[in-house]
């Protein structure tokens, strides 16, 4: 793969579009025929808007015969056709979005996704890779038996679009955003006049075990990347989970893939910070402290990881109260390195003292792990036995 990939090469012009007034319920047959799973928003006069994605469907529980699709509408960055697949990967971590528009000048040409970037650069070098050198190690797992409610949830809350199922601590089952979409808001579509938000609630009050894939598509940590995308592709699933001796020790998700091929332009020897806010509005103070902490954060691990990226994830929890006018939010940090990946989060009131709890936490992972002991146990012993952890 030649890093100076474009746009102009793997964006693809069909997409389907839904008009601002129209029902919300029309996104769900754009949805389902095909193309790429996000619809182009278009006043009456034909002007494009924005987008509707799967992901606004989870905002609230939507009566999707009165919902607006302009209520759901979201405005995502644009992809010029010279944009190589690193600044679209760039773009899609920093906004969370996984497919976006491409212009030329003022025409909407079609959309870039998030498959054909992964799909271009594992055909490269870098797919040689393994699955273990990206994966999200440790992810949230739910019991067979938990509601569907719960697992929407735990989505909600820790923004993640998949959850493998297990029970008794076997994996069982996998469940993903499209999943939900299709067991809670579809069959509500095909009840005409009926109560469609008390079956939507019901549907969410099922087992998990009802609506999850099984058998689950396994890989092993050795598997290499481009091997991971080709199962993917050819199974026409976003999630793949990896175990060990039978025992799920990660998965591997686009988000997955889409972040370390962000980096894939960073030639000098640095830890770098990439912030995808959701819901949260930050001042300059509150900038200037962020990376404050990150500047003291990477003095104190640049020589030991040399190279690097802290993706931070920042999310309002819109059902909480305020306190004095401070928002609950949620914080999560992946540390992406060449001595592994490393993960924490916290949740708390106040953008700022939340980033840096969570980067504690990071902080003290780090000390504690078998890549920095093994890189140099001196170095990592004395901020041990400074921070006066056992």
């Amino acid at each position: 793969m030649a890093l100076s990939t474009t746009v102009k090469e793997i964006f693809s012009t069909e997409f389907n579009t839904v008009l601002e007034n129209e029902s919300a319920s029309r996104c769900l047959e754009g949805f389902q025929k095909g193309v790429p799973p996000v619809l182009a928003v278009t006043d009456a006069q034909g002007r494009y808007l924005g987008i509707v994605g799967r992901r606004a469907f989870f905002k609230s529980r939507l009566d999707l015969s009165r919902t607006k699709v302009k209520s759901l509408i979201t405005v995502p960055p644009e992809a010029n056709l010279s944009d190589s697949i690193i600044r679209i990967a760039k773009l899609m971590v920093g906004s969370g979005l996984r497919q976006l528009p491409v212009f030329d000048k003022d025409k909407l040409l079609g959309f870039v996704t998030d498959e054909a970037v992964i799909h271009t650069a594992v055909n490269g070098e870098w797919g040689n890779n393994i699955a273990e050198s990206i994966m999200t190690r440790a992810p949230h797992t739910m019991e067979a038996n938990r509601s569907v409610g719960a697992v929407l949830g735990l989505m909600r809350e820790f923004g993640v679009s998949h959850v493998p199922i297990v029970e008794s601590g076997r994996l069982v089952g996998i469940v993903s955003i499209k999943d939900i979409l299709e067991s809670v808001y579809l069959p509500p579509k095909r009840m005409g006049n009926k109560d469609v938000a008390g079956e939507q609630i019901k549907a969410l009050g099922i087992p998990a075990k009802g609506i999850m894939r099984s058998p689950v598509i396994t890989i092993n940590p050795q598997t290499k990347l481009r091997e991971c995308e080709q199962m993917m592709h050819n199974h026409d699933i976003s999630c793949l989970c990896v175990v060990d001796s039978d025992r799920l020790i990660g998965v591997i998700t686009k988000l997955d893939f889409l972040e370390p091929i962000s980096q894939l332009e960073t030639t000098e020897r640095r830890l770098t910070i990439q912030f995808s806010f959701k819901d949260v509005d930050t001042n300059p103070e509150q900038q200037k402290f962020i990376m404050s902490e990150f500047d003291s954060f990477t003095h104190r691990f640049q020589e030991a990881f040399q190279s690097g990226s802290l993706f931070v994830y920042i999310k309002s929890n819109r059902g909480a109260n305020m306190r004095g006018g401070t928002p609950m939010v949620h914080c999560r940090l992946q540390f992406r390195t060449i001595r592994g990946n490393f993960y924490a989060a916290s949740e708390g009131w106040g953008v700022e003292p939340t980033f840096k709890v969570a980067l504690d936490h990071l902080e003290r992972r780090l000390l504690r792990s078998k890549e920095l002991l093994a890189y140099n146990s001196k170095f990592a012993r004395e901020y041990l036995d400074e921070m006066n952890l056992p």
